[in-house]
């Protein structure tokens, strides 16, 4: 496997100043909330720099990635390629990093979520929205609800998520909704 060094110089290599800023944020909220549950700090900084690394993909580009790597593509994936980002990602750290699938199921769901959630895949869906880059308006609050209990916080950015998404008349992926209907069980 890469070490963290190599893994940031190729990351840094393909994704613009602000998008590998917004990276380095992950990778700093990740060990944050690593310390905290007592995960791995170096898994945690791994996935959180790699996590974004296809986000600027072109769309046409992430389609044909997916067909060339025999990656499967859903409904809702083919009619906003962006929610591909995550799994490409993934195919890229298991393939050109080494990384484990521990490591790649966080950088595969960042985005979507999914039920049944290992502890890194939720310090990684935290900290990709609580990073020191991100601007909303109840973020202090879902930072310290990250900090204090993180399936209530994956829960809450689900639910704001999800409602966002209905507010928009977008169709929501169904990892999403397992993910949801996982946590409020």
């Amino acid at each position: 496997m890469k070490s963290y060094k190599e893994v940031y110089e190729i990351v840094k290599s393909r994704l613009s100043d602000y998008r590998f800023h917004h990276s380095e944020c992950v990778a700093a909220r990740c060990v944050e909330l690593a310390k905290i549950y007592k995960v791995d700090k170096e898994a945690a900084m791994l996935v959180g720099i790699a996590h974004d690394i296809a986000k600027e993909m072109p769309a046409d580009e992430k389609i044909k990635y997916c067909e060339e790597n025999h990656l499967t593509i859903d409904e809702i994936e083919r009619e906003n390629p962006g929610l591909l980002h995550g799994k490409i990602g993934a195919n890229i750290a298991k393939k050109e990093f080494g990384f484990s699938e521990d490591l790649c199921s966080p950088i595969q769901y960042h985005t979507t979520g999914k039920s049944n959630m290992s502890l890194l895949d939720k310090i990684l869906y935290v900290a990709d929205m609580t990073g020191a880059d991100r601007k909303f308006p109840d973020k202090e609050y879902v930072i310290e609800l990250g900090n204090k209990d993180l399936d209530e916080c994956v829960k809450y950015i689900l639910k704001v998520g999800i409602g966002q998404r209905i507010k928009q008349n977008k169709k929501i992926h169904l990892n999403s909704v397992h993910a949801l209907n996982y946590f409020m069980e």
